[in-house]
């Protein structure tokens, strides 16, 4: 199946989780929030939440830092 991963068609086996796609691609889950067709997907939901042929699948990293100026 073909899904759109932040803008880009990606080939992935029929019956994938949002879990297995994060694994797959290898990011930090603990920084992530993903967002599948416009809807967030809360985190306790990936390993349910299975991706079909079409979907449009958002990854947002969360990044911390910069530094305070007094």
């Amino acid at each position: 199946m073909i899904v759109v991963v932040n803008g880009e068609d990606t080939e992935l086996a029929d019956g994938l989780f949002i879990k297995d796609l994060v694994e797959r691609l290898g990011l930090d889950a603990a920084r992530l929030a993903v967002e599948v067709n416009r809807k967030i997907i809360r985190k306790a939901d990936w390993g349910s939440t299975s991706l079909s042929d079409g979907d449009k699948v958002e990854i947002v990293h969360f990044v911390g830092g910069g530094s305070r100026s007094n």
